[in-house]
């Protein structure tokens, strides 16, 4: 039961809480709205940029055809090869 020694400190504790609680709630919404904001900037500018002609014309009709292999990395980046042979990944192959 709660007494009148700690209901003051848990009713500080839960409405601190519910601070938390509610500026996550407005941090995510200003986020979701930003995000918004912006897909909606793409979209406009997207339509009123014309499409780009290509830079550089492919070399031949078989170099554009011509599949293009996988770099060989992990789902971090890491060059799995490397770390096999002791390699040491830098800190962008590690994710950090």
């Amino acid at each position: 039961m709660l007494g009148p020694e700690k209901l003051p400190r848990v009713v500080s504790e839960i409405g601190r809480w519910v601070g938390r609680a509610r500026g996550m709630a407005r941090q995510f919404r200003e986020q979701l709205e930003e995000e918004v904001q912006l897909e909606q900037a793409r979209k406009a500018q997207a339509a009123t940029t014309p499409a780009a002609a290509p830079a550089v014309p492919p070399l031949s009709a078989a170099a554009s055809e011509a599949p293009i292999a996988p770099h060989p990395t992990d789902a971090t980046g890491a060059d799995p090869a490397a770390l096999r042979a002791g390699a040491t990944p830098s800190p962008d192959e590690r994710g950090t």
